[in-house]
C-alpha cells in the first residue's frame, strides 16, 4: 500500500513514526513551581531546548517543542495538566503524533535516589509518584520507559510534600548544570542508541 511512498521518500509512514520520540518532562505549571525539585522534568527539557536553540510553544494540554537530530525527531512535552493528570497529556500527544509506546520516555523526580543520580527503566511501578500513577492509568500499562532523576530524601517525618515542592539548595544548584548536561546526553542516546544501551551507559551515573 505504501510502496509508492517508500519509492518516493525512502521510508514508509510506519518507518518514519519509529524514528519519532515523545520525551515528556513532568512538573507543575506556574512560576511558584519553576525551581522546585518536583519540576525537574520541566527543567531538563528546558535545558535541552536552550542548548539546542529550540522553542517551546503553547499547545493542547502542554508546552511543546520539536528537536531533530541525525534523522530522529524528538517531540518535547511539558504537560500543563498539573502533575496528577500528566497521563492525559501524554496519551493525547502519543496519539496525535503517532508515537509508539516504546518511543515514549517520561522524566520524573525520585525520592529514593541520591541527588543527581539517574535511573532509566523500561517498566516499573509508579513508586508513589502521582504523575506516573496517572500515566499508567491513562496508558493502561506500566510498560513504558521512565527516566528518574534523584532528589534524595533529606526531609524530616511528615515534610515530604514541603520537600518535593521546595527549591534546590545552594549546593544542589551548583551541581545541577553538570547533571542537566548528563540528562540531555541520556535523552539523545535514547533516540539514537536505544533504551538498552542508554540504561547501560547512564544508570547510576
Amino acid at each position: 500500500m505504501f510502496n509508492w511512498l517508500k519509492t518516493l521518500f525512502g521510508e514508509t509512514p510506519e518507518e518514519i513514526d519509529m524514528k519519532k520520540f515523545l520525551i515528556v518532562g513532568l512538573g507543575n505549571i506556574g512560576s511558584e513551581y519553576t525551581n522546585t525539585r518536583h519540576n525537574i522534568g520541566f527543567k531538563i527539557l528546558d535545558h535541552l531546548a536552550k542548548n539546542e536553540d529550540v522553542t517551546f510553544n503553547t499547545a493542547k494540554l502542554g508546552d511543546k517543542a520539536t528537536y531533530k537530530l541525525k534523522g530522529r525527531t524528538f517531540v518535547l512535552l511539558k504537560p500543563s495538566t498539573y502533575m496528577n493528570l500528566s497521563g492525559k497529556a501524554i496519551k493525547y500527544w502519543m496519539d496525535k503524533e503517532n508515537i509508539p509506546l516504546e518511543n515514549l520516555l517520561v522524566i520524573t523526580d525520585d525520592l529514593n535516589l541520591s541527588f543527581g543520580s539517574l535511573r532509566i527503566k523500561m517498566k516499573g511501578s509508579a513508586g508513589g509518584h502521582n504523575g506516573l500513577k496517572d500515566t499508567q492509568d491513562k496508558l493502561q500499562t506500566s510498560n513504558y520507559n521512565r527516566f528518574r532523576f534523584g532528589i534524595s530524601d533529606e526531609f524530616s517525618k511528615g515534610r515530604q510534600v514541603d520537600y518535593v515542592l521546595g527549591e534546590w539548595t545552594d549546593i544542589e544548584n551548583a551541581e545541577l548544570p553538570e547533571r542537566l548536561d548528563k540528562c540531555v546526553e541520556a535523552i539523545k542516546s535514547f533516540g539514537l542508541a536505544g533504551i538498552n544501551n542508554t540504561m547501560n551507559t547512564f544508570n547510576g551515573k
